[in-house]
């Protein structure tokens, strides 16, 4: 609501007023009085789960320092920030990528999405001093950064794997979901997972993050809420009929299949981090083997589609029962047919049954 209002409001007056002249200074709204992040967030939209309201939003946006930058993207910065002693992220969109921070920020406050693995969305706002316009996203922050930056740096335990793992299937299925109701959400494909997409939480557990590309599914007319362009994301890891073309985008599902297929070179990324009596792989990108550092996508056409080529898979993962599990889900996720992937809950019911029936031999 509040970004649409912005949009609207800035549609007829051609300024940016409606997300945050300023000139008008916020005032400090009483429900920010001594309230931490986390308790006004679940206090406020434990009945719609769709965000805070619009001048809760501006009010943290404008008392928060900027302290270090930690990212960097095609759409602009990533910067640790605080508000009242709490950490937050803050990315900064350039104004010619106006565009992108509406479409994520309006996604994060789609009714009913906030959940433990999906990155926590606190405010949106736009800074507007008359000659320039900087583009606020504030989110939670996660010191141990990108699951990229976490695996190029950690191994880990087999336990450890499948909690990561499990969180992201678990965040995933969420998106995927939809649910009925006055107070349900539309299913959500993500559309460019990645593992520098994913945070990693200091419990060991993952958050999908950057939803920017995201599209919701219109159950009125099975179709998605935007226009289309199908060949977007990240393109070492598109599947193999987005990089064809002969994805069918009119069907919803599509862009699910898609999401299960980047997955599963998520979860290969994992387990060549999982320490097994000392041994592990170093870390590496999918593909690293077969493309260059930025493929074209007629170069990761011709590898995943024509030569259907897929990472590889040690001998030695199938010895151990954990690896072995993530092994054939990975396979499964990476079907050339799309129509043969498993769904994002079914990966996430076989992890944990995987999990609990790991807790009884202990």
């Amino acid at each position: 609501m509040a970004i649409y209002l912005y949009y609207q409001n800035k549609r007829s007056t051609h300024h940016h007023l409606g997300l945050g002249d300023d000139s008008i200074e916020a005032p400090d709204h009483p429900i920010l009085n001594g309230v931490s992040l986390k308790h006004m967030i679940e206090m406020t939209t434990s009945g719609s789960g769709s965000g805070l309201p619009l001048l809760v939003q501006r009010s943290i946006a404008r008392q928060i320092q900027l302290v270090e930058i930690i990212g960097q993207g095609r759409y602009g910065e990533v910067w640790r920030g605080r508000w009242r002693g709490e950490n937050v992220a803050v990315k900064i969109f350039s104004s010619r990528e106006e565009r992108s921070w509406f479409r994520e920020a309006e996604i994060y406050q789609t009714v009913m999405l906030r959940h433990d693995n999906i990155l926590g969305f606190i405010a949106a706002d736009n800074k507007d001093n008359g000659t320039w316009t900087q583009l606020w996203l504030i989110t939670d922050y996660h010191e141990h950064g990108s699951l990229f930056d976490y695996l190029g740096r950690n191994t880990f335990d087999t336990s450890a794997m499948i909690r990561m793992a499990l969180s992201i299937a678990t965040g995933l299925a969420h998106l995927h979901m939809d649910i009925m109701g006055t107070q349900g959400k539309p299913a959500i494909a993500h559309r460019d997972l990645k593992s520098k997409n994913i945070l990693v939480k200091s419990n060991g557990t993952c958050a999908i993050g950057d939803l920017g590309l995201a599209v919701r599914h219109d159950v009125t007319t099975n179709t998605v809420d935007i226009p289309l362009n199908n060949r977007v994301g990240t393109k070492r890891y598109m599947a193999p009929e987005v990089l064809d073309e002969t994805m069918n985008i009119e069907h919803f599902d599509s862009f699910k299949r898609a999401d299960v297929y980047a997955l599963g070179l998520i979860f290969w990324e994992i387990s060549r981090r999982c320490n097994v009596g000392g041994i592990y792989d170093e870390y590496q990108l999918p593909f690293y083997d077969a493309v260059p550092s930025d493929p074209t996508i007629e170069e990761m056409r011709r590898v995943v589609c024509v030569e259907r080529q897929r990472p590889s898979i040690p001998n030695r993962w199938q010895s151990c029962e954990a690896l072995h599990v993530m092994s054939k889900l990975m396979k499964e996720c990476w079907y050339h047919n799309a129509t043969a992937r498993l769904t994002a809950l079914r990966i996430k019911k076989t992890l944990a049954n995987f999990r609990a029936s790991e807790e009884l031999k202990m």
